[in-house]
């Protein structure tokens, strides 16, 4: 039986005898069963232009499976030299360029765990997370190195002159450790409601779920010039722009650069894109500009929140196709999708997530879209990182559902329509942010004596955060202290995280036992 003629059944059972072998090898599967030969990603960097008024220009290099090959197994050697060995986790705190590929494979040749960090994380969020998950090295970039800083027990290398050496003076690993279907590939923390970010460990056959969204939900194809322009700091760009592009022998693009529309329009017409995946801020803000226009791309995905109507038949247009949404989250990947491949086809229907991608059965449990575990054989996650209480509030009591925290309802044809977040997650430009991690750095300014922040509609972002703050006696609530409120969130957190408002009120809504109702807050 051919690919061509596999049903969906087919085509999962074959991903998961591949990606879930007791004997699975992560730098095998993602790297060295690949054509040496063929292009992997291409890098793209931003050179400043001499003329003020002009468009940077970029340039390109492409990176072959065989040069990530021989890179990743020369500083695997590295790594080891350093006490990294299985089961150890690095930190990799990049931005999306080929030293962040080769850092990835080369961990994962030794059997250790790669921790993402995101690159607008300010230290003590990157510290909580390298502490969390015991992380003695981390890899990183020039413009990221002073955040290591007094961390304690780190050892870090920096991209550049440093990397380079680590990667000529050492031989190329001999092997690499199989650590199996069900050993950990990455631990990827994600921010919740309450309580610090938790720990998600994605093993090795969590890229049968990968490969199953690149193939049903994004249709790329061979002859496809794809472009995720996710950040690889977050699942969907590290998911579906990194280790589904290498599973799969799809190139991807990597831009080093900042999103602009000027620059993403040069791209989509200068390398020909025909598959373009990003977060819905992306296509709200190329709407806005009428320099986007004219293209003729094949297939063009979102991910992360809602689409509204009026980016969709902008994108008919601009884009030349539809924009389709696609559902998921950090622990399990995407599985409610509207999918683009003819096996799996439908017709968009206004404000539908779409249905469960083969591999994925879904339901709604107590109003919230829910996993039916024994009937989704692509279902990975099983639990947090030394978080048992928070694991067993994901799945009902017999473990037969994972429930996702979004409310949500399904219609007669199978179809799911999101509703709300039933955690108070803020999703602002496509990151997950937990109102906890910015309300733990705001609440230690001197002033604060409590706080609360929820997310607000934005056109542009989906959601903007909004700071509830309780002053001190005596304290007056003043434009200078609401700047001072918001810089210090971009120091202690993340530069993106901050309070775009900052309300001084004299008390917050809360519940006998005193728990804040956030939702009056978004009401008012």
């Amino acid at each position: 039986m051919t690919q061509a003629t596999m049903t969906p059944t087919h085509m999962v059972d074959r991903w998961l005898a591949i990606y879930g072998a007791p004997d699975a090898n992560a730098a095998a599967l993602l790297v060295d069963d690949h054509d040496p030969d063929a292009v992997a990603f291409t890098v793209i960097e931003v050179e400043a232009s001499a003329d003020a008024d002009s468009a940077p220009a970029p340039i390109t290099t492409d990176v072959t499976y065989g040069d990530l090959a021989e890179r990743s197994k020369r500083f695997a050697s590295a790594l080891a030299d350093l006490g990294v060995g299985r089961g150890d986790t690095v930190g990799v705190l990049m931005g999306k360029r080929e030293e962040l590929v080769v850092s990835l494979l080369a961990i994962a040749r030794l059997g250790a765990v790669y921790i993402p960090l995101f690159t607008a994380f300010a230290t003590p969020a990157i510290e909580m997370r390298l502490t969390s998950g015991k992380a003695k090295v981390v890899i990183t970039e020039p413009s990221q190195a002073s955040k290591l800083e007094g961390i304690d027990g780190i050892r870090a290398i920096v991209a550049g002159e440093e990397f380079e050496q680590l990667v000529s003076s050492n031989e190329p690993i001999a092997e690499s450790v199989a650590v199996g279907g069900d050993g950990a590939l990455i631990l990827l923390f994600t921010s919740g409601t309450t309580g610090a970010p938790k720990g998600v460990p994605v093993p090795v056959k969590a890229l049968a779920s990968f490969v199953a969204y690149m193939h049903y939900g994004l249709d790329v194809r061979d002859d496809d010039v794809f472009w995720n322009a996710a950040d690889p700091g977050w699942a969907y760009g590290l998911y579906y722009g990194v280790l589904g592009p290498l599973a799969t022998g799809h190139r991807n693009l990597l831009l080093h650069a900042g999103f602009s529309p000027e620059l993403t329009a040069q791209i989509l017409g200068g390398l020909g894109v025909t598959n373009f995946a990003a977060a819905p801020t992306v296509y709200r803000t190329l709407s806005k500009d009428p320099r986007i226009t004219g293209f003729a791309l094949r297939r063009a995905s979102s991910a992360g929140e809602p689409l509204t109507p009026d980016v969709i038949g902008w994108a008919q247009q601009a884009l030349g196709t539809e924009v389709r949404d696609h559902y998921g989250q950090t622990e399990h990947g995407m599985f409610i999708n509207n999918h683009w491949h003819s096996d799996v086809y439908e017709t968009l229907v206004p404000g539908s997530m779409g249905k469960p991608m083969p591999g994925f059965a879904a339901g709604i449990v107590d109003g919230q879209i829910a996993i039916d575990v024994p009937a989704s054989p692509l279902m990975w996650f099983s639990g947090y990182l030394d978080a048992p209480d928070k694991t067993a509030a994901r799945f009902t009591e017999d473990r037969r559902w994972y429930l996702t925290g979004d409310t949500g309802r399904a219609d007669e044809e199978g179809r799911y329509f999101f509703s709300a977040r039933d955690d108070d997650v803020i999703i602002m430009a496509g990151y997950r942010i937990g109102p906890f991690d910015v309300e733990s750095v705001l609440i230690t300014h001197p002033s604060v004596i409590d706080v609360a922040v929820v997310g607000r509609p934005d056109e542009l972002r989906g959601e903007v955060i909004e700071a509830f703050v309780v002053l001190a006696p005596g304290i007056e609530g003043t434009e200078a202290l609401e700047k001072e409120l918001q810089q210090l969130v971009k120091t202690e957190f993340a530069a993106h995280a901050y309070p775009r408002t900052v309300h001084f009120v004299d008390a917050l809504p809360k519940t006998p036992s005193g728990k804040i109702q956030r939702f009056l807050l978004r009401k008012g």
